[in-house]
């Protein structure tokens, strides 16, 4: 059996993600998940909330209580949305975990033993007005790169451009304000990339078919300008994993913790000892997915993420993982995506911009959002999200299309045959050619989901939906019952098969509809049709059914356009 590690960007504690997050990792790979799933692969999904650094302290602050506490309710905010959009992990963790603790600390020992860590004397912004030190995201500016005022002090959120608290202009503390800030030194670690320059460079080019995205933004970084950079890799904070060789002190860094762009990735791996730990397994059930001298070497690993986060999982997550010497398991394909844009301007959860998580699914449900954003995905530029758009997506694809074919078939049976599936008639030439068009559908749906070519792979089964639609209106069973009612039988006995093919394939993108469907048959949908004509004739005469609610209500005008008011500023 086919075996297929997925994780997505863990997101940042501070506050609910927009649909721009969502849509740019988690639910792509949720669709994948979901996907192979299906088609019998064992999955392991992993996510969790990045809990440490100053976006963690700078909310906490906002809310007015300890941090730990707020991480905690936050935490579990994140993981019950994310069970609203159905996000179908296997285990939703936290990187403050002391299973992360641990394992941070195991990699910190191991580079510097290999001799890739490094203390330095550093020059660090210091708030007089706040009376210490202010690491990167303290520091609040304008980008000398693009000019954005609101610019912090590890990167531009406008330009993504890397930075450093120092490079801003007109430099000030997000805590307080205050522009009375000088820089003095202090002692921090710094792990050595750029030792590991070749190593990470050999590495990218054995890697076959990722995408341009993905590639291109790693090999700029690699060696554009001076190349890959030693980066620092602890911060003067209260709240994070304290700097540690494994078990042991690490003398001059009492009171430092890991910064939080180091611990975070670790978290995928502690994340799956989570897992591990909390379904009564051993260490081994977790080490299976990411240590290659323990079972991982079969494994196909999977990631999914904004650009914004490529570098650091194509350069600063494998240094650490190669530069440990130690067999662990890297990436094999990396998902990128570009962003999703709201009604003329950027979503952004800093600003409020745009419509969030739990906004969204307090207006409509989840297949809703989950249709139109994978239909949408960003893959090769960045899209808009309209209102307008969104309606006319939901209303032609879901309502139109997949929802009316539902309604019409179960509608029609129960009113000339009953709630059970008709006998009668045999499958003639438009019913030959139908099989046809729809195996050629589903292998090309196929194709493209096993690509992970999401926009395609949802116009192909756009058209499978319309190919049923199609069929029913050319057969018109309405007419073929008042002269041949056998006939007409045959093809509304085809047409609840559709229903529950439909289903089956249709399941990733929209999984509540999905399972509609397959109640309203009476079916289970466990296995991936193999073969379009025995799917198409599971359903025996005399099977029940029922007449499910409408699957997708319509947008209207005035829902749009109240929707639009509503979401017009921002987020308070």
């Amino acid at each position: 059996m086919p075996r297929t590690l997925i994780t997505s960007a863990i997101p940042y504690i501070n506050g609910i993600k927009h649909l721009g997050n969502l849509v740019g990792s988690q639910l792509p790979a949720d669709l994948h998940a979901r996907y192979l799933r299906a088609r019998g692969h064992e999955v392991m999904f992993i996510c969790a909330t990045d809990e440490h650094g100053t976006p963690a302290e700078l909310a906490a602050k906002k809310a007015g209580k300890p941090v730990a506490e707020y991480c905690a309710e936050m935490w579990q905010v994140q993981k019950d949305l994310a069970e609203g959009f159905r996000l179908s992990f296997d285990h939703f963790g936290r990187s403050s975990s002391p299973q992360n603790h641990r394992l941070t600390q195991h990699f910190a020992g191991r580079l510097d033993a290999a001799g890739l860590i490094e203390e330095r004397s550093s020059r660090q912004v210091y708030s007089n007005a706040d009376a210490r030190f202010l690491p990167d995201r303290y520091v609040e500016g304008t980008c000398p790169n693009c000019g954005y005022d609101r610019a912090r002090g590890d990167q531009c959120e406008n330009c993504t451009k890397q930075l450093d608290p120092t490079d801003l202009i007109e430099p000030r503390s997000a805590i307080s304000g205050s522009t009375d800030l000088e820089v003095r030194e202090t002692k921090h670690l710094f792990l050595l990339q750029s030792k590991l320059r070749n190593a990470l460079d050999e590495w990218i080019d054995g890697q076959t078919g990722w995408p341009v995205l993905t590639t291109s933004i790693a090999k700029k970084w690699l060696h554009d300008g001076e190349g890959l950079q030693d980066r620092g890799i602890t911060r003067d904070l209260d709240w994070g994993i304290p700097v540690r060789k494994g078990p042991d002190p690490w003398p001059g860094m009492e009171g430092k913790v890991f910064y939080v762009w180091f611990d975070a990735p670790i978290e995928y791996i502690a994340g799956t000892a989570e897992w591990a730990e909390a379904n009564g397994h051993d260490d081994t059930a977790w080490r299976r997915w990411w240590r290659e001298d323990e079972g991982a070497e079969d494994v196909r690993y999977v990631q999914f993420m904004g650009k914004d986060n490529v570098p650091f999982h194509t350069l600063s997550f494998p240094a650490t993982l190669i530069g440990s010497g130690e067999p662990w398991k890297k990436v094999d394909y990396l998902k990128s995506f570009n962003y999703l844009n709201y009604d003329g301007g950027q979503f952004s959860t800093s600003q409020g911009r745009g419509v969030f998580m739990d906004q969204a699914l307090s207006i409509l449900p989840a297949d809703y959002w989950r249709w139109w954003l994978l239909s949408h995905v960003p893959e090769n530029g960045d899209t808009e999200f309209t209102w307008e758009g969104f309606q006319s997506g939901v209303n032609k694809d879901l309502a139109d299309v997949l929802g009316n074919f539902v309604s019409r078939v179960t509608k029609f049976c129960r009113s000339k045959f009953g709630e059970a599936v008709p006998e009668g008639g045999a499958w003639g030439d438009a019913e030959q050619a139908l099989v046809a068009r729809l195996s050629a559908g589903l292998t090309a749906y196929q194709r493209h989901m096993d690509a992970i070519e999401i926009r395609k792979a949802a116009g192909e089964l756009r058209g499978l939906w319309v190919a049923g639609n199609e069929y029913l209106q050319e057969a018109a069973p309405w007419a073929a019952f008042k002269t041949d009612p056998d006939r007409a039988a045959m093809q509304i006995r085809l047409a609840l098969n559709l229903i529950g093919f439909y289903a089956v394939i249709s399941r990733p993108f929209i999984p509540d509809a999905a399972d509609a469907m397959l109640s309203a048959m009476r079916m289970q949908g466990d296995g991936w049709p193999q073969d379009v004509a025995a799917a198409l004739s599971m359903l025996e005469p005399g099977h029940g059914f029922e007449v499910p609610d409408v699957l997708f209500a319509k947008i209207t005008d005035e829902q749009r356009d109240g929707w639009a008011a509503q979401f017009a500023g921002t987020r308070a």
